[in-house]
């Protein structure tokens, strides 16, 4: 069937890729914790990490509501892979696209369309995570450009990225009004990268930390106005948090997929397992708060994409949609009963894979506090 809308288009699309390329697959390479870089390049030649981009300046030309479907079908199938999307696509390119020099994107960002360089973004601090204020990755300021020095932590691709987009501290005394980010080449002396963490889920996205060490870089690769590095990351922080919920929906979608299947295969007692009510409301449960985290996140979407204020609503559903993944792959693991328990069997990467979604975008301690307050507290 020819498909003219966009939005069953590009579904379309990722489905058959998620279907075909990735699901056989995803086992393998979950074990094999490694940085997919093959699917990664399949992925570029698809014009999927452009799609947030216009088309006149090397995108794709598409929106949020595109990115959010991408990526959630990508989380149908791994969340590795589509978390390394996702970074690539949003946080990794966004300020070098737009704040970067001409001459920064020829070498940078058209190149990370193609899956030619690998983009990542460093904000965590080992003692800056949620609290921005408390940054102190300094760059100072010289004749012939900015020194950086530092420590950045839980940085997503790390190992594998080609540049880094990290956030400094400019000038300590004016706290968030002296931050800034500020984009590093792979080859700059000084910048180092630990060794890759040994982490619960996503395997094969790779993380570590990086290290900066007197890494002098030339003053326009300063991406944004100065002091304006807190508001460059709120003007693209609803769009995280909305695409994390993506993630999210994505998991839930293929744990209950998978709860549904077994549920009609299992027979225990004379008759399949998905004739018992206990079973029946798991299923339930699962579904309905499929439905609700989908209509939340597409909502965000949407909102982003009319240019309408959406922070509250993203990170209701950021918050929403991750807490019910969680569920989702406990309710998987129970469903599968023993099973579950085992590394053949999906529900178990879920259960992993989960945890990775209630960090990015804000912890829900964080989300829970501030949708409070907006709401009138």
């Amino acid at each position: 069937m020819i498909r003219s809308n966009p939005e069953e288009l590009i579904r379309d699309t990722m489905a058959r890729f998620v279907d075909r390329e990735l699901i056989p697959r995803a086992k393998e390479i979950d074990e094999r914790g490694e940085f997919p870089r093959e699917l990664f390049r399949q992925l570029a030649a698809m014009g999927v990490f452009g799609i947030r981009y216009p088309k006149e300046k090397g995108g794709a030309g598409g929106n949020c509501t595109l990115f959010c479907i991408i990526v959630e079908e990508l989380a149908r199938g791994l969340m590795s892979l589509a978390a390394i999307t996702a970074m690539q696509s949003l946080m990794g390119t966004n300020f070098l696209f737009h704040f970067g020099s001409a001459e920064l994107r020829e070498k940078y960002f058209h190149p990370a369309m193609r899956g030619e360089k690998v983009g990542c973004f460093c904000l965590t601090e080992p003692e800056a995570g949620s609290d921005l204020g408390n940054v102190s990755t300094l760059a100072v300021r010289t004749a012939d450009g900015y020194v950086l020095n530092g420590m950045k932590t839980w940085v997503t691709s790390g190992p594998v990225a080609d540049f880094y987009t990290i956030l400094c501290q400019t000038d300590p005394a004016k706290k968030f009004r002296g931050l800034n980010f500020f984009l590093v080449p792979r080859d700059t002396p000084g910048l180092s990268c630990g060794k890759p963490f040994e982490v619960l889920g996503t395997r094969s996205t790779a993380l570590c930390e990086v290290a900066l060490k007197d890494c002098l870089i030339p003053h326009e690769h300063m991406l944004g106005g100065e002091g304006q590095g807190l508001n460059n990351l709120m003007s693209i922080l609803a769009e995280i948090r909305t695409m994390t919920a993506a993630l999210a929906v994505g998991l839930q979608r293929a744990a209950l997929g998978d709860s549904i299947r077994y549920a009609n295969e299992r027979a225990q007692f004379g008759k399949t397992i998905g004739n018992y009510q206990l079973i029946q409301a798991k299923i339930a449960n699962m579904a309905t708060d499929l439905e609700a985290s989908r209509l939340l996140t597409y909502k965000a979407a949407r909102m982003i994409d009319q240019k309408i204020p959406c922070m509250t609503e993203a990170s209701m559903a950021k918050y929403f949609a991750t807490e019910a993944a969680c569920r989702a792959a406990d309710h998987a693991t129970r469903i599968f009963g023993a099973y579950g328990y085992s590394m053949e069997y999906t529900p178990q990467r879920y259960y992993r894979d989960n945890r990775f979604l209630l960090y990015g975008g804000g912890s829900h301690e964080i989300l829970q506090t501030n949708i409070a307050k907006w709401v009138g507290l």
